[in-house]
C-alpha cells in the first residue's frame, strides 16, 4: 500500500492512496485525516495496523484524482505532492541516517579519505577487508563483524549523522539547495524509514520511503570531521511511503540531468538488508536507544545509505538548474529534484549581536 500527501483544492492538505494511475482521496471522506501522521495516530489508539485501519477507510472512499497530475505538478501549483510524512511543527521531525553500510559506500567513503592516512587507495576489497586503514575502512569491517546480531542481542553500532529538521526536509519536483558557504552537492539515492513515536514512547514504523540525502562530499573530503557539517542540508523524501513491503532487496538508480542531457547515470544499485552489513533492527535499535529519539508524537525519517556516489567520479560540479532523478520501478513511482543556489545571507560572516 502507498501513501501519498498532497496539496489539492484551494490550498488544502490531503492525503491519498495510490490505486495505479489514481489517487484515492482519503481526506475527502475523512477531513479529519488531512495528514498521514494523523492516521498513524489513529492507528496507534486503536491498537490496529496502518494497512488494516486504511482498508477499512478506503471501503468508504469514492472521490480519485489523476496520479499523473500530482505528479507532474510544481510546488506552488493548484496540485502538487508533499513529503509522505511530517509534522507541523518542523521542529519535531527529526532527519538522520545511517552511512558506511554498503559495500560500495565503503569504497567511495575510503577513498575519499585514504590521503589522510597516506594510502588505500586502490585497494582491493580483499586488502581493504583485511587490513583497513582508514576509519572508513575500520566502520565497515565493525559492521561486518557485528552488523547483524541474533534476535534478542544487540550489535555493533553503525555510524550514524544528524541531518537536520522539517526546515530542511522536502517533496518531489522542490529544491535542493547549494548554500552558498557549500563547496558543492552530492546526491545519495537511498531508501528512508519512516517513523511516528508513540504516546508511551515506543516507535513505530510506519514503511518506506524514497529519498535522496544531499550533502555536501568536497567539504567532507577536505578532512573527516567535516563530515557532521557537510551533512546539514536539505534532503528530499518520496513521492509515496509504502507501506508492508520488505526491506530485503531493492534496486535504486539516480539520473542527473542538465538542460536534459544526461550528465550522470549510477545504473541499478543494490540495496536492502541483504546488501547491507547492519540489519534493519540493529539500524533502528542504536537510533532509538537514545530516549531522546523516542518523545512521544514525534516523527523520524532515517536515511539507511546508499551503495554509490557520483562525486569522486566526476570532473563537474552541481550548478543551478540540474534535475536529479531517485528511480526505484518496482517501489514506487521516482522522485525528481532540481538544484538551486541557497543561503544567499550566510555568503559573509553572519555576525551574532549581543543583547
Amino acid at each position: 500500500m502507498r501513501i501519498v500527501q498532497f496539496v489539492h483544492d484551494a490550498n488544502r492538505r490531503a492525503v491519498g492512496v495510490v490505486d495505479e494511475d489514481e489517487i484515492i482521496n482519503l481526506t475527502a471522506s475523512f477531513p479529519q485525516f488531512d495528514m498521514t501522521l494523523k492516521l498513524a495516530h489513529n492507528a496507534i489508539e486503536q491498537q490496529v495496523g496502518l494497512q488494516d485501519l486504511l482498508a477499512d477507510l478506503l471501503s468508504q472512499c469514492e472521490v480519485r484524482l489523476s496520479y499523473d497530475q500530482l505528479w507532474n505538478g510544481m510546488p506552488g501549483s493548484e496540485s502538487y505532492l508533499l513529503p509522505p510524512l511530517d509534522h507541523p511543527d518542523t521542529s519535531r521531525t527529526y532527519i538522520t541516517g545511517t552511512g558506511l553500510t554498503h559495500t560500495g559506500s565503503m569504497q567511495s567513503r575510503d577513498q575519499m579519505h585514504a590521503d589522510e592516512v597516506g594510502s588505500g587507495q586502490g585497494s582491493s576489497d580483499n586488502e581493504i577487508a583485511s587490513q583497513p586503514l582508514t576509519d572508513s575502512a575500520r566502520m565497515f569491517q565493525m559492521g561486518l563483524d557485528g552488523g547483524k546480531p541474533e534476535s534478542g542481542n544487540r550489535g555493533i553500532a553503525p555510524e550514524w549523522f544528524y541531518k537536520g529538521n522539517g526546515v530542511c526536509l522536502r517533496g518531489h519536483r522542490e529544491s535542493l539547495g547549494i548554500p552558498s558557504f557549500a563547496l558543492d552537492g552530492g546526491e545519495e539515492p537511498e531508501f528512508v524509514g519512516c517513523y511516528v513515536i508513540g504516546p508511551c514512547g515506543t516507535p513505530f514504523r510506519l514503511g518506506f520511503a524514497l529519498g535522496n540525502e544531499w550533502s555536501d562530499h568536497a567539504t567532507e573530503k577536505m578532512n573527516y570531521l567535516y563530515l557532521a557539517p557537510s551533512k546539514l542540508r536539505t534532503c528530499s523524501v518520496g513521492p509515496e511511503l509504502v507501506v508492508g513491503e520488505p526491506f530485503e532487496d531493492r534496486d535504486v538508480r539516480v539520473i542527473v540531468k542538465r538542460a536534459q542531457t544526461v550528465i550522470y547515470d549510477s545504473g541499478e544499485l543494490k540495496s536492502g538488508q541483504q546488501y547491507m552489513c547492519h540489519s534493519l533492527s540493529n539500524c533502528e535499535d542504536h537510533h532509538f536507544k537514545y530516549p531522546l529519539h523516542r518523545q512521544p508524537g514525534d516523527v523520524h525519517l532515517h536515511y539507511f545509505g546508499t551503495s554509490k556516489l557520483s562525486y569522486g567520479q566526476r570532473d563537474w560540479k552541481f550548478m543551478a538548474g540540474d534535475t536529479i532523478e531517485v528511480i526505484a520501478t518496482e517501489f514506487s513511482r521516482s522522485l525528481i529534484n532540481s538544484v538551486q543556489l541557497s543561503c544567499p545571507e550566510a555568503a559573509q560572516p553572519v555576525r551574532v549581536k549581543p543583547l
